[in-house]
């Protein structure tokens, strides 16, 4: 049962779906408070443009309301701000019942259409500064991709000053009130999204923000969770304040930051890790840190590895594998902007010692810059290792300050 259709400004309805129960969301998110599949029905002098579908197992919810506000003839144009399912779920039978409709999409969405939907459709491809209109009504097209998938573009409703923003400014935050200024308080759900999504797309981030910038938004319609309509400024000042966020400690003292993490069953590995921090200390223009993962959680994780510009992991081989917790780390990379920082490993071990080799083999596929061979001691380190772990973070900390090597294959 429909409850209500929420009109979000003068010509601007909200069509999309609820999902109250949903836990989790792409696999790495937790959604305690459900969430939302948000479409809108924009409403012009000649015609309505539908802007995104949703998730197909809502597709009944996203049609009954359409159909309280229009007919399926007057349907002019349908924009997907990305291809992703939770979007485009409903997008196939939305265009056989509207099939006069002209779908627009960006140019990198292209080839995701042909795998949602076999047989040929009409699409335009909307680059920044298109224009498509609806008699009184304007919308401009703006490329925006990587935010969080290759293809996702936003738009902008001129005559309402409305930022159709697609995933940017989302939150997973289930509340049928639907307006930031009505729900209940979504301020940890909107950062933990941005953390989990658009904090390894920093970069591009701050280019949207640059577009947008040239708009005056006084409201912002995301693709999930509440409609932000009392100050958009807001929110848009966060994810500014989040992707230039820059630590204290490189940023003010023009340090590179080397990160020595580790794993140690017999304090063999232990021993190693400080001397490859000695090592490392030891080159001018380079602070090198320790930490044990037993001690670490995972936030503490992601900020640790994104102030790094070298990250070196210490682990013991167990049961022929590296310890989970060093498997932990590499997972936060998934939160992180990837490719571009030094990388390498070591550990003792007492059979086989393949940790530090499939450590290597991880960070190479996680475009980690690779410069030395990984460091492995039997049992317990003797000077003459303990002096290699020295040199090894010598190694490691001169590259990172600009020494040319051969990058590991």
């Amino acid at each position: 049962m429909i409850k209500s259709i929420a009109q979000v400004s003068p010509s601007v309805h909200f069509i999309g779906a609820f999902d109250p129960r949903i836990r989790t969301f792409d696999i790495i998110m937790k959604t305690a408070n459900g969430s939302s599949y948000n479409s809108y029905l924009v409403r012009g002098s000649e015609g309505v443009c539908v802007m995104d579908t949703v998730k197909k197992e809502f597709s009944a919810d996203f049609f009954k309301r359409l159909e309280l506000l229009c007919e399926y003839d007057e349907i002019r144009y349908i924009v997907l701000h990305h291809l992703e399912p939770d979007h485009s779920g409903a997008l196939e039978e939305l265009m056989t019942r509207a099939p006069q409709a002209k779908l627009i999409i960006s140019g990198r969405a292209v080839m995701m259409l042909k795998g949602i939907i076999k047989t040929d459709v009409p699409f335009e491809v909307a680059n920044t500064g298109k224009v498509i209109s609806l008699g009184d009504k304007t919308i401009e097209f703006l490329s925006t991709p990587f935010l969080h998938w290759p293809d996702t573009m936003s738009s902008y409703l001129h005559e309402e000053k409305l930022l159709f923003s697609g995933d940017v400014f989302g939150s997973h935050y289930y509340d049928e009130r639907l307006f930031d200024d009505e729900v209940g308080d979504f301020s940890y759900a909107f950062k933990y999204y941005y953390d989990h999504i658009m904090r390894p797309f920093k970069q591009y981030v701050l280019q949207a923000l640059e577009l947008y910038g040239k708009f005056d938004i006084k409201l912002i319609a995301p693709l999930h969770g509440p409609v932000l309509r009392t100050n958009p400024q807001f929110y848009i000042d966060k994810y500014a304040a989040w992707s230039s966020e820059a630590k204290f400690r490189k940023h003010t003292f023009g340090n590179k930051m080397l990160s020595v993490f580790y794993m140690s069953s017999y304090e063999n590995t232990h021993k190693m890790a400080q001397k490859v921090t000695e090592g490392a200390d030891s080159v001018e223009g380079i602070v090198a840190s320790m930490y044990d993962l037993a001690s670490l959680d995972e936030n503490n994780m992601v900020d640790l590895l994104e102030e790094s510009d070298a990250v070196v992991i210490g682990s013991p081989t167990i049961n022929g594998d590296a310890v989970k917790p060093a498997w932990d780390l590499l997972a936060c990379m998934a939160y992180l902007e990837s490719g571009g920082k030094v990388g390498a490993s070591f550990g003792s071990y007492g059979w086989t010692g393949e940790a530090p080799e499939m450590l290597h083999d991880r960070m190479r596929w996680l475009k980690f810059r690779l410069p030395v061979k990984p460091l492995k001691v039997k049992l317990i380190p003797t000077e003459e290792e303990l002096q290699a772990c020295f040199d090894f973070g010598i190694d490691i900390a001169e590259i990172t300050m600009g020494k040319m090597v051969e990058m590991e294959i």
